[in-house]
């Protein structure tokens, strides 16, 4: 998909790294060319936004699926896809395959498995996933438990320049559990880890990457003890980036109370102080990205008794509406919160997108951010409507979008 005339976008709001200013853009080939005052030239496709928000396409960091219409829906115009696929991405072949398989209209950007079946005991081919379009190496849903595998995992990836994604949860506190450990877990009879499982699988990883130079990032921190040690090693120069999902910043393991398997989820929803923590997190800029962490999952995983259920929510549709909760709420602005899904997660991928600048990718958005609507389970476009803010209002909605300059139909 190739842009045929350029394309001059004007009468908009420009959302910049140094905040929200009036103006336009123009993109050719595919490219950003101009930005701020702007006049179309002969031959352009002009359009109007209409005061509205023109943003750079979301970058969506880790998910489970390639849901087109979803991350379509939720102005996601590319995305790293975690390699719990089916077959698992632990070979270059299908690595090969995946970064090739939402073209032209939206990108993929798989991580390479760490090790062979995600099994966390023998590493996989990382050069030859990297040379096959890998832009990460990734730990998947699970957290390698053995120190000298990850050890060897982040010296290999150092040398490769490549981040590693890591799950941060030790498997043998958590184990099956459902639910974090304490007084909702107790009243609801849920089998449950404490809290602790995700700072000490952090606190060992973040050790490796500081005894390495590797790139870590801990893909959702989710505890108050957990983001005190990321602030710490970003203190002292480790080169670690931390995310969170739209759950963990919106909801607190009071959701569980109607045993509702939507909200089981991979860390579990956790305490109302953890929660209020990961907010000042964002506030602060301890945490790098959100990610939707999507992971469509049919009844035949859901409609289970809670402990039995498969963690996992479809996030891609309502990413960047509750991330602009964070706005509405003065959290943060909005040049953060684009900062936070497109720009950062683009940085860490090292592609050239997620910024409205000369030279980037014309990835971009029209957003309404004052439209209202209700989140619908039934009537999502995802491939599975497991999401834990069904019949939630909201505001926030992308009315029109370009990947490459080129406008996909919404």
């Amino acid at each position: 998909m190739k842009q045929r005339a350029p394309l001059t976008i004007t009468n908009g709001r420009l959302v910049t790294p140094s905040g929200v200013v009036e103006g336009g853009l123009r993109c050719a080939d595919g490219r950003i060319v101009a930005v701020g005052e702007v006049l179309p030239q002969e031959g352009d496709s002009v359009v109007d936004a209409g005061g509205l928000l023109i943003a750079p396409g979301l970058v969506d960091l880790g998910v489970f699926a390639v849901d087109k219409p979803a991350f379509h829906f939720g102005g996601i115009t590319r995305a790293g896809l975690m390699p719990d696929c089916s077959p698992l991405l632990d070979h270059p072949a299908r690595v090969r395959f995946m970064a090739q398989s939402g073209k032209p209209d939206f990108w993929v950007h798989p991580f390479a498995a760490a090790t062979i079946g995600l099994a966390g005991e023998q590493l996989a081919e990382l050069a030859l996933m990297r040379d096959a379009g890998a832009k990460a190496v990734a730990t998947g849903r699970r957290w390698i438990g053995d120190s000298g595998v990850m050890l060897r995992l982040m010296q290999y990836a150092a040398m490769l320049d490549l981040p590693v994604v890591a799950h941060a949860e030790d498997a043998g506190l958590s184990g099956r559990a459902a639910a974090t450990a304490g007084e909702m877990a107790t009243r609801l009879g849920l089998p449950s880890a404490p809290a602790e499982a995700e700072t000490l699988a952090l606190a060992r990883d973040i050790a490796l990457a500081e005894m390495t130079g590797a790139r870590l990032h801990a893909r959702q921190v989710t505890t108050r003890a957990g983001l005190a040690l990321v602030r710490a090693a970003k203190a002292r120069g480790v080169a670690i980036t931390a995310g969170v999902t739209p759950a963990h910043f919106m909801l607190s393991d009071l959701a569980l109370a109607d045993f509702r398997t939507f909200a089981r989820l991979s860390p579990p929803l956790r305490c109302e102080d953890d929660r209020q923590a990961v907010i000042e997190a964002i506030g602060d800029g301890t945490i790098d990205a959100i990610a939707s962490g999507h992971d469509p999952r049919g009844p035949e995983d859901k409609r289970l008794p809670f402990a039995d259920a498969e963690p996992g929510m479809a996030g891609a549709e309502t990413l960047l509406a509750m991330v602009l909760t964070l706005v509405r709420d003065g959290v943060i602005d909005m040049a953060r919160a684009f900062e936070l899904v497109a720009r950062n997660p683009a940085h860490i991928l090292g592609v050239a997108a997620g910024v409205l600048e000369a030279e980037a990718e014309a990835d971009l958005v029209l957003v309404d951010e004052t439209k209202p609507w209700i989140v619908d389970r039934r009537k999502m476009a995802a491939t599975a409507g497991n999401t834990p803010f069904d019949r939630q209002p909201t505001e926030g909605r992308v009315t029109r979008m370009w990947k490459g300059g080129v406008e996909i139909a919404l």
